[in-house]
């Protein structure tokens, strides 16, 4: 059965105005097109709908006893078609899932969080660490927002570039490269790799091997607070941005000095599915985010 529903939208103006003058001039249409209409909703329900009484037109018992639910019916699809934009952050209950490294985690998040509830005592934020693997949690809504060095490159998925983080080295307070260190001393370091992959090597290395230089990897973990507690524990140098991993870096009592050599900063995407570009609340979460980040690094 194939129903039209722009039936309902003229059989309520028609209910309302109880004329077909009437419900054209509402509707802004002609009167011969609503006339064809109610011939039409006549066909449809085997109810005249509306009858002639001398100079006016008077509705069926079946009219009077369906006027209050088409009203509600037409009502409610004009909301669905029609969702509110602006947001109540009062009245705003809602968990968000995001997914991030632990330096994003130990640095933004904690930043976010008292945003947030500042803002919208009702939102719930999921922090989840990064996979190993890609995954389709994005696609499939069980993640939000992932935030992180990565960009996707499918259409489907928008990602916008929050800010850029300097790379710095963190080592322990007596390490000798404390006082100073050249990029050939760097390169000499023993080093551990974050990567969520496992991978030995870095950016860093194709600078190196521009120089010249080789440094020597001893592990590959896949938080930087691993990282930095094997830096905290020996010699190993651990390359990592500046701002971010702060928080992380002083609880380990370390030191944070420059990379001996010129670098591009680490970029910081913000990721999500096209499928929130219009939802008011996961732009505000956005925003919230960008406004945290701006707060961390200039702070």
């Amino acid at each position: 059965m194939h129903l039209d529903l722009n039936l309902l939208t003229v059989l309520d103006a028609l209910l309302e105005e109880g004329s077909v003058m009437g419900a054209a001039e509402r509707l802004h249409l002609s009167s011969p097109a609503v006339s064809r209409t109610l011939g039409r909703l006549r066909a449809v329900t085997g109810d005249d709908i509306l009858v002639r009484t001398g100079h006016s037109m008077t509705p069926t018992p079946y009219a009077v006893s369906v006027r209050e639910e088409v009203h509600r019916l037409v009502q409610q699809a004009h909301q669905v078609l029609s969702p509110v934009r602006e947001l109540d952050l009062a009245e705003l209950k809602r968990t968000f899932t995001i997914q991030c490294h632990d330096a994003v985690a130990a640095s933004l998040v904690p930043v976010l969080v008292a945003r947030i509830q500042q803002r919208a005592s009702g939102v719930q934020l999921r922090v989840l660490a990064e996979n190993a693997l890609d995954t389709d949690d994005l696609r499939h809504g069980r993640v939000d927002l992932e935030l992180g060095g990565d960009r996707p490159s499918l259409p489907e998925f928008r990602s916008e570039p929050l800010g850029e983080d300097r790379l710095v080295v963190a080592m322990r307070a007596d390490h000798p490269c404390a006082a100073g260190f050249d990029l050939a001393a760097y390169a000499s370091q023993p080093h551990v790799v974050v990567s969520r992959r496992g991978r030995l090597t870095a950016p860093i290395d194709d600078v190196l091997a521009a120089e010249g230089l080789e440094r020597r990897v001893v592990a590959a973990v896949a938080t930087v607070a691993t990282a930095l507690q094997i830096a905290a524990h020996g010699d190993a140098l651990v390359t990592c941005t500046a701002v971010l991993g702060r928080p992380l870096i002083e609880a380990f009592g370390l030191l944070a000095r420059p990379l001996p050599v010129a670098s591009p900063a680490a970029t910081i995407h913000c990721n999500w599915h096209q499928r929130f570009d219009s939802d008011p609340a996961h732009a505000w979460l956005r925003e919230q985010v960008r406004a945290s980040l701006e707060e961390i690094t200039t702070g």
